[in-house]
């Protein structure tokens, strides 16, 4: 997926300014497909060019002059095409794997501190998936709604697993420590 369709995707749901894009894109599509806002202006001003999205400029009473951005007739037909795209699924790319089967070779209780690092990460995302859960999906859901919530499930599953992965890996790797068997 090119960044072109996730920006497709957020200017559907709502018209926006580039800086309401970055900061919207940073609180929803960002937690699976990550830009920064310069990476997001210079796609604006690509997909401008294509016709993909048009502007139209908005005066500002106290602040500057800013450029809302929609999607266009050709805009939608590339997010129909791509929509009927197949996906090839992605693999699994983390350092952290390779970490773990390295440890074989050394003393695996110097993961601990990395695992507790990744461990805290999650919960944290895992809280906040939770918050805007609560937020935004307690009644009713109309379409948007209810597709959205259903790639906010997937965050909520992605993290519970893996913050049950983590907890079971430092159990292991307690296991492993120097003063401990040194035998699952």
């Amino acid at each position: 997926m090119a960044l072109d369709h996730a920006l497709l995707v957020s200017l559907r749901e709502k018209p926006s300014s580039g800086y309401e894009l970055a900061r919207r894109f940073d609180r929803s599509i960002g937690y699976f497909w990550h830009a920064t806002h310069q990476q997001i202006y210079k796609v604006l001003a690509r997909m401008e060019e294509a016709g993909w999205v048009a502007a139209e400029v908005q005066a500002g009473e106290t602040a500057p002059d800013r450029k809302v951005f929609s999607v266009t007739a050709t805009g939608q037909g590339e997010l129909s095409r791509w929509l009927a795209e197949p996906l090839t699924p992605e693999a699994t790319r983390d350092a952290l794997m390779v970490k773990l089967r390295g440890a074989a070779f050394d003393d695996p209780a110097r993961l601990l501190p990395e695992f507790q690092r990744h461990r805290d990460a999650h919960a944290e995302r895992l809280a906040g998936y939770r918050q805007i859960e609560a937020r935004d999906f307690s009644g009713p859901l109309d379409r948007q709604r209810a597709l959205q919530y259903q790639v906010l499930k997937s965050g909520l599953r992605f993290e519970t697993a893996w913050l049950e992965w983590c907890e079971e890996a430092m159990d292991l790797l307690h296991r492993f420590d120097n003063n401990k068997e040194t035998n699952p």
